[in-house]
């Protein structure tokens, strides 16, 4: 039980961090290629500080890490968490399809109910 409130833990922090564009941008840039905090910073119209403070989120969330390599911390994207939140959705959308594919099997038989 502890195992599964733990992921769902994690998967409500990788949703909250993608809910915000700069953050969802951050994760597109950095999963192209590693960028420092720095070198991100200067794409957005805010201060190094909020971008830092976007970056921890992103990491708490486990969507990006960051790395020290002498005086700039560079951020690498974390694919893993990607497709954890992809596996979220792709769920979610089986069971709204399930849902689809039952109201048309009652469709049909209020229709067939109604011919005869």
């Amino acid at each position: 039980m502890v195992v599964v409130q733990e992921r769902q833990d994690r998967v409500d922090r990788i949703f909250h961090a993608l809910s915000d564009p700069t953050r969802r941008d951050i994760v597109v840039r950095s999963l192209v290629g590693e960028h420092s905090v720095s070198a991100l910073a200067r794409d957005y119209p805010m201060s190094f500080a909020a971008v830092q403070k976007h970056v921890a989120v992103l990491e708490r969330a486990g969507l990006v890490t960051k790395q020290r390599r002498g005086r700039e911390q560079l951020v690498r994207g974390d694919i893993d968490a990607v497709r954890e939140a992809d596996l979220v959705l792709r769920r979610l959308e089986d069971l709204w399809h399930s849902r689809l594919d039952r109201f048309g099997e009652v469709l049909a038989d209020v229709t067939r109910e109604g011919t005869t």
